[in-house]
Parts: structure tokens; C-alpha cells; sequence
């Protein structure tokens, strides 16, 4: 096996394994949003208890997503230097954004984790708001990013260089909405 081979088959499995938390961990903040919403609604303790269940799945799947995204950042860098040398000023801004999104969600699952005997249910309830959010937020923006290399937007080229870069479009490409609707 070539090293271009090794890489991308690197990469490859990873993102396999990535993706199946990062869904997890977005599905599960709406889920308990809708228990507490519920709980708090209907006067059910049963719906409160659901999410209650839910929570550790949720803040597992959340750790092990962040483990693996950090991995896959690392293997971005190390094993196609040049392409993000190329596309990092473009796409950039989706993954500081993406970044952003992910501490509101992790403020906001510690809160609701640690919080269920400090907090009142109301206030838990709020919580799962920003978690839910800035979970499908950071899909959208990690989206954003692998639309734009399918669709490439944002910049011209002078001697195989990128020039006259605008990181917004590369943000807004065309594929954008379609991948975002598509992958959350």
C-alpha cells in the first residue's frame, strides 16, 4: 500500500467511526429537549426520567465525537499539508464557527449532566435548548466545509494559488444548504 493509499484509507476509517457519535450526539440533545419539554408540559415524571437515561449515551457519544474530531483535524493536517495549507483561509471560518458551536454544546451538557440535584426543571429544560442548537449548528458549519470541496467557491486562482479570497462564500457554497439539510 501506497502512502496516498494509506492516507486516505486512514481517513477513511476514521471519519466512518466519527460520524456514527457525531449523529448520535446530535440526535440525542433534541431527544432530551422533547422529554424535559414534555416532562415539564405534562406534569410526566416518566418523560423526565427518560431523559435522564438518555443523558449518559449523550455525554458518552458527545466525548468519544470530540475525540474522534480532534483526531480527524490532526490527520487533516498531518497527512494533506498542502491541501489545507490551500484551503485553510476559505474554510477556515466553518470550522472556527463549528469550534464555537461545540464549547456552547459542551457548556450546556455539563450543565444539564452535572446540574439534575442543583438545578430546577425548568432551568434543565433551558439547557438542552443551546445543547440541541449547537449540536446541529456544528454539523452544519463541519458540513459547510465538505461542501466546499465539492463545491469550491470563494477565491480565484493566480499560479496555482489561491487569491481575492472571500471566506463567506466559501462558507455559503452552492452545496451548503443541500449537504446541511441532507447530513442533520
Amino acid at each position: 500500500m501506497d502512502n496516498l493509499l494509506a492516507a486516505r484509507a486512514l481517513i477513511g476509517i476514521s471519519l466512518g467511526f466519527h460520524i456514527i457519535y457525531a449523529t448520535v450526539g446530535i440526535g440525542l440533545p433534541l431527544m432530551l429537549m422533547i422529554a424535559e419539554g414534555l416532562s415539564l408540559r405534562t406534569g410526566n415524571e416518566a418523560y423526565h426520567q427518560l431523559a435522564r437515561r438518555w443523558v449518559r449515551p449523550a455525554g458518552l457519544s458527545f466525548a468519544i465525537g470530540a475525540v474522534s474530531g480532534t483526531i480527524l483535524s490532526f490527520e487533516l493536517g498531518f497527512l494533506w499539508p498542502r491541501f489545507m495549507a490551500f484551503s485553510g483561509p476559505l474554510i477556515g471560518l466553518s470550522f472556527t464557527i463549528e469550534g464555537f458551536a461545540f464549547f456552547v454544546e459542551a457548556i450546556f451538557l455539563a450543565l444539564y449532566i452535572y446540574g439534575e440535584k442543583r438545578l430546577s426543571r425548568k432551568v434543565l429544560f433551558l439547557c438542552t435548548i443551546p445543547m440541541t442548537v449547537a449540536s446541529a449548528a456544528s454539523a452544519v458549519f463541519v458540513i459547510s466545509a465538505n461542501a466546499w470541496m465539492n463545491t469550491p467557491t470563494g477565491f480565484g486562482l493566480e499560479g496555482g494559488k489561491p487569491v481575492d479570497l472571500h471566506p463567506l462564500q466559501a462558507l455559503a457554497n452552492p452545496a451548503w444548504a443541500h449537504e446541511a439539510v441532507h447530513g442533520t
